[in-house]
């Protein structure tokens, strides 16, 4: 049996927050933004800063740590994942097909997430290189309905189905750090 970590939060003015809203990188002042587009790339990075809000001030230890057996899912895990599939939509909307896989086969995204600050550090630079290789090649697509790749998906549809995977992924991150060292918030 392991000792449960008490539930607690950085935020003092709502308790149920992860941060207060001053501290909060997500918070932008003014209004939400114009156009479909806009409100889009605004939602996707908030949830890219969630992702690695949620990760912060962790050992590789506790990035690596696997949430109940038999699951591989560990916050590292989503990181190397997250890297992984931006790369895959790259694929969608290309018409040279996909690239290589950047861990490899079935779930060697999460398999591959160990207790090493070589391979922490490694997932935090591919994330960032694929975010960018993705963002720029959607940029070069701004009008939403039009089709790419071989399939010819809707613009809009990669970048709705980007929001939809970083959301679904950061609620497994707030199991996930909770179970860590009992950190809560949105």
């Amino acid at each position: 049996m392991t000792e449960e970590p008490a539930r607690w939060s950085r935020a003092t003015v709502y308790p149920d927050m992860w941060v207060d809203p001053d501290d909060d990188p997500r918070n932008t002042d003014g209004v939400s933004p114009d156009g479909e587009l806009a409100t889009l790339l605004d939602y996707t990075s908030s949830y890219r800063m969630t992702l690695l809000m949620k990760c912060d001030g962790l050992s590789p230890e506790q990035l690596a740590r696997r949430s109940v057996p038999p699951s591989t899912l560990s916050l590292l895990g989503l990181v190397r994942h997250l890297a992984e599939v931006e790369r895959e939509w790259r694929g969608w909307i290309s018409d040279d097909g996909p690239e290589p896989a950047l861990y490899g086969g079935d779930d060697a995204d999460f398999d591959g997430a160990v207790a090493d600050q070589a391979v922490v550090d490694d997932a935090y630079v591919n994330l960032a290189r694929e975010q960018a290789a993705t963002d720029a090649a959607l940029a070069l697509h701004p009008d939403l309905g039009e089709r790419l790749g071989p399939d010819r998906v809707a613009v809009r549809e990669v970048l709705v189905h980007r929001i939809e995977e970083y959301a679904r992924h950061c609620g497994h991150a707030d199991l996930l750090r909770e179970r860590i060292d009992g950190r809560v918030g949105q």
